[in-house]
């Protein structure tokens, strides 16, 4: 009875990491920061354009890019981006930091803001992939 409790976990948890993976596609999220390219750079070499870089998104202050000139909406916000701050930001940027000068509708599919996510935090601070 132990083993087959114990393999039933085992499945279970194994689906739920398999779906996990497949909720995020870091490619599909490549083609979907094609959106983001007139404003923003990620990767190598990245500069701040019309908004800032995104390089080491992940566990970053929001208005803390040097050499950027956020509004005082994006330097006060307290936010701290993580996966899901992003996914609530990124449906609606106006509604999230008000007075931010972000001219972007936003994303609403869910599934494609996940795979934005996945394909954005896979970067470091240097514009390395992780």
């Amino acid at each position: 009875m132990k083993i087959l409790t114990l393999s039933a976990l085992v499945a279970i948890t194994s689906l739920a990491t398999a779906s996990s993976a497949l909720a995020q596609d870091a490619a599909a999220g490549k083609t979907s920061f094609n959106k983001c390219l007139a404003c923003h750079a990620i990767g190598e070499g990245a500069k701040n354009k019309v908004g800032p870089v995104l390089n080491g998104l992940e566990g970053r202050h929001s208005g803390s890019i040097e050499g950027y000139n956020y509004t005082d909406a994006n330097k006060k916000s307290g936010i701290t981006w993580n996966k899901e701050t992003f996914l609530e930001y990124i449906k609606d940027p106006k509604a999230k930091i008000p007075g931010t000068k972000m001219a972007f509708a936003g994303i609403k599919n869910e599934k494609e803001a996940n795979d934005l996510w996945a394909y954005i935090s896979g970067f470091d601070k240097d514009g390395k992939t992780k």
